[in-house]
């Protein structure tokens, strides 16, 4: 799930105010609240709703989730950013602006110029910046990135990469780097725009692998930021095919041999990127092999939505119809805009998917009240 991102000048008592909301919404039984606080709260991260709303849960815990959930480690982080801000809080700024030590700002400008020599000169005079890491916070990814995960340009800091960006990544690799900032960089470069657009997305990831990232590490993010020429690359160099990675691609021989001994977990990511994608057979045996139609996507597979946002919003017809007939609610709402599947599907201009939705749930409505008046 993105993070709500603070506005300009954020209010501490506004937040007060939405934790003490999330405290309503729990004692609700809200599924959205739920949702959050398991997204959020470390506590609850493998929480069902029910244990959510069981366990005992203090206004501290609902400003931990409210702060998490703006990108800060603590509630006290995100005071402390509100009351005393340094240069790191100055979220309008890019990434590198933001970067104190000037050390390591000096390395990023010469990976940004596409300074090979200068960038080499750089390292030499100051070895330990190839494991060093900076520390951002506002964000629910790149928030405590080495030097080598600013080859990525991801999150995208100029509108164009240098066009000999492998050679720069190199001299940061050849340096040395730990085995997390090769895994993390990859995954980076497989889920960003940017890299794909300036033609260096296969190029990185060929480097990348070639200097020992896992492409296993990878792939579900790949596949949930819909990079599939970057997802089946990470294939080539030898990822493997699981459950989530098969429903996303369709591949449904793949996907039914490994549905017998897949996970509550696998399955529950599949279902996620099948509707995503629009996967209708696969869903059909998801649903078939009993996943819930109405369970919140998982942590990290655009968690703030259901299978029926997606498959809505995405025009995916036949699976929204298949959900439908199988009893997926229409009038849960996602977590970030409180919209239900019917105005995911306007808001993208799928206009028939919505005028289905909204009549299929006039019927239900009916339904329900004709039950009432027997």
């Amino acid at each position: 799930m993105p993070v709500r991102r603070l506005p300009p000048n954020p209010n501490l008592d506004h937040l007060k105010h939405q934790a003490t909301d999330l405290l309503k919404e729990r004692a609700a039984h809200d599924p959205a609240g739920a949702q959050r606080i398991r997204e959020f709260h470390p506590r609850f991260s493998r929480s069902t709703d029910a244990e959510i709303f069981g366990a005992h849960f203090k206004l501290s815990d609902a400003q931990l989730t409210i702060a998490r959930e703006a990108g800060f480690a603590s509630w006290a982080r995100l005071k402390k950013h509100i009351e005393k801000p340094g240069l790191n809080d100055r979220m309008s700024l890019p990434h590198h602006e933001r970067i104190e030590d000037p050390q390591f700002r000096r390395a990023v400008d010469l990976l940004d110029a596409g300074d090979v020599a200068g960038l080499r000169a750089h390292l030499k005079r100051y070895p330990k910046l190839g494991k060093q890491r900076v520390a951002f916070e506002g964000w629910n990814y790149f928030r405590t990135p080495s030097l080598l995960e600013f080859v990525a340009g991801n999150p995208a800091r100029h509108e164009r990469m240098p066009t000999n960006m492998v050679e720069v990544a190199k001299v940061i690799l050849d340096a040395g780097v730990e085995k997390s900032a090769l895994d993390e960089t990859l995954a980076l470069v497989a889920t960003g725009t940017l890299p794909r657009e300036c033609g260096l997305q296969l190029p990185l990831l060929e480097l990348l692998c070639a200097y020992g990232a896992d492409p296993d590490g990878a792939t579900h993010a790949t596949a949930l930021h819909g990079e599939r020429e970057a997802l089946l690359a990470l294939i080539a160099y030898g990822a493997r095919i699981d459950l989530p990675v098969a429903a996303a691609l369709g591949r449904i021989d793949d996907f039914q041999h490994l549905l017998a001994g897949s996970g509550k977990e696998e399955r529950h990511l599949s279902l996620a990127l099948a509707a995503q994608f629009g996967q209708a057979e696969i869903v059909r045996r998801l649903l078939d092999a009993g996943e819930d139609p109405d369970r919140y996507n998982p942590v990290g597979g655009h968690s703030h939505s259901t299978p029926l946002h997606q498959s809505a919003g995405g025009g995916h017809e036949e699976v929204v119809r298949l959900l439908v007939e199988r009893g997926a609610r229409l009038d849960l709402k996602d977590v970030l805009w409180r919209d239900t599947p019917a105005a995911w599907a306007l808001h993208e201009g799928k206009a028939r998917i919505a005028e289905y939705l909204r009549a299929a749930e006039a019927r239900r409505i009916e339904a329900v009240m004709r039950q009432r008046l027997r």
